[in-house]
């Protein structure tokens, strides 16, 4: 994004507040550990400390630590320590904090870290999921004209899904407020409500990623009215990139090229092996939060998502320029938000093709 200056809107901050679960391997301490001597040398003794959501849209993560591409990558000499986060803003404040060094997060988490360190806390190294975001509804709606006066889900105002939809609306013709109301009334809420919500009929639909889509059809009824993946050149948007704190970065060159090149071959293995990615995304899922999705629900889910070392930067500006025309976002510069040199290096190594970062 070289002298690329866009105007663009942070999401508000969520309440903080969120509970941060540890993973199995654990999480949290410092960056650097003890060093031994053997035989007269002395051999390092480090640490990577990586956060990611227990999601399916953050399967990378998930697929790089229950197959070892992580552990591998990194070498003996490094232990890989996890956490995992429930929403952007908590992943943004143990990167703040210091508490983490990396972490797989969503786009508007990504413009917020960077916009509240005026460019000082965060890089985005690597993207590593597109699309999986739909607006599901009950069969009787057909069209979006035919939303007007409807109760729409979104998972969090101000986020990457709410500014969707307020932007499509828009674009239509069809005015919303921040507050529910206008012709389209937006409501907010987490997506484990939404799966209640519309079950019930207390909404008539929903913009939401995988796997919520998918449980939305299969467990009560709603058709697809919007695949976002439709709204975007050649079928692609970032719903999870990864990245790291520079501070870390600039310590650890080392480290981060280990990390991003377990993140790389992590991503090779869905691709090669959708089938057996899905099965470990499964487990991990059970193993961090005791509910594995059901087969149909991960199977429909996990088709709907691209995973792709390609952070398709030019969606993350688009989405910015979108929540700027909605009024949800302040001015923020995101050049030099990207830096994308490693991971074109270690994509060099194995003969793939470079990604941009425009």
């Amino acid at each position: 994004m070289d002298a690329r200056r866009i105007r663009g809107v942070v999401a508000a901050l969520a309440a903080v507040g969120v509970t941060v679960l540890a993973a199995a391997c654990g999480g949290g301490g410092g960056s650097a550990g003890d060093s031994s001597a053997t035989g007269g040398a002395t051999t390092e003794k480090s640490e990577v400390r990586l956060g990611f959501f227990p999601n399916i849209t953050h399967s990378t993560a998930l697929v790089g630590v229950e197959k070892g591409f992580f552990a591998k990558s990194l070498g003996d000499n490094v232990t890989l320590k996890t956490s995992t986060f429930n929403a952007g803003p908590a992943a943004i404040e143990a990167v703040f904090s210091g508490a983490i060094d990396a972490t797989y997060i969503g786009p508007n988490p990504a413009i917020n870290a960077w916009e509240k360190s005026k460019g000082q806390a965060i890089k985005i190294v690597a993207g590593a999921a597109s699309g999986g975001v739909y607006l599901v509804v009950k069969p009787e709606i057909n069209s979006i004209e035919d939303l007007k006066g409807k109760k729409v889900a979104t998972p969090q105002l101000g986020n990457t899904q709410d500014v969707a939809l307020r932007y499509y609306l828009d674009e239509k013709g069809i005015k919303t407020d921040t507050k529910g109301g206008g012709e389209v009334s937006i409501v907010p809420q987490e997506n484990s409500l939404t799966l209640q919500t519309f079950a019930t009929g207390d909404i008539d639909g929903a913009w939401v990623p995988e796997p919520f889509a998918s449980r939305l059809i299969q467990e009560s009824g709603g058709k697809v009215l919007i695949d976002e993946r439709d709204l975007w050149p050649n079928k692609q948007f970032v719903i999870t990139h990864l990245i790291v704190r520079q501070d870390w970065a600039k310590e650890h060159p080392d480290l981060v090229k280990k990390l991003i090149e377990g993140h790389v071959e992590s991503t090779a293995y869905i691709k090669s092996d959708p089938t057996g990615a899905a099965a470990a995304v499964n487990k991990q899922l059970e193993a961090l939060t005791g509910k594995p999705l059901k087969p149909e629900v991960l199977d429909s889910a996990f088709k709907n998502i691209t995973f792709t070392n390609d952070p398709i930067a030019s969606s993350l500006i688009g989405s910015a320029d979108h929540a700027i025309k909605v009024g949800l976002l302040q001015p923020v510069d995101l050049n030099g938000i990207y830096d994308l040199t490693v991971l074109n290096e270690v994509l060099a190594a194995k003969g793939e093709t470079a990604v941009s970062d425009k």
